[in-house]
Parts: structure tokens; sequence; C-alpha cells
């Protein structure tokens, strides 16, 4: 039984899930190397083009250790706060799903609050 995804998720995959997200904007302020996903001007995401493809994420610090201990491809975060960031190998071990959330939580944590409605009375 092979300990790769069944759903692959790379270089392509992670871009087109970043760039669907809600406010989300693509810049190279790092050189062209590193594509930079922001929201309300806060990066989320920093995905490079190595080979397997890497991507930055900001992380709760306590999921971002269990997410260490479990998977050998999630590190602390290349040249970032290794508390608030992790950086995602795209080799395949983590499976897609995760790698889906773990980008979703990354833009939770900077995206915009939207305000709750006040109920009228």
């Amino acid at each position: 039984m092979s300990n790769l995804s069944p759903e692959p998720f790379g270089f392509t995959e992670a871009r087109a899930h970043c760039e669907q997200l809600e406010g989300s904007g693509e810049e190279f302020p790092f050189g062209p190397d590193v594509m930079v996903f922001k929201v309300n001007k806060k990066i989320f995401a920093l995905l490079n083009f190595a080979q397997p493809a890497q991507i930055s994420l900001k992380c709760d610090p306590d999921r971002a250790e269990l997410l260490r201990e479990q998977y050998p491809a999630i590190t602390a975060g290349y040249h970032l706060n290794k508390r608030h960031w992790i950086t995602l190998t795209l080799d395949g071990s983590v499976p897609a799903a995760e790698c889906r959330a773990l980008i979703d939580h990354s833009y939770a944590l900077v995206a915009p609050k939207r305000r709750r409605r006040q109920p009228n009375h």
C-alpha cells in the first residue's frame, strides 16, 4: 500500500486553491521564484517553484506542532517565524484534503473578519 495521497496535490493544485479564495491576490515581491498570496494586504501563503514545490502557511502554533509531529513533509516555516508558520513540501505524503484545509486555515488567520449582522429588536 502506497503512503502517497491518491489525489495529487502539488504546485498547480496549491496555486489554484489559493487563487479561488475570496479577495486573494498573487504577487512576486521576493523575485520570480516565490509566488506570494495575500488577502487584505497580508500574506497567507508563499509558494515556490522547487521540485517538489513547497508552500509556507500561517498556522496556529499548537496545531503547527502537532502537524510537524504527524507529517515529515511539514516543517517549521522556512525564513519565517517558526512558531506561527509552517512549510509544507508538496510531495504527496500529506493528503490533498489536509493541504487544502491548511491553506484555508492560513487564509482564515489573516482574512478580514466578517461582521455579524445584528438582529433588529
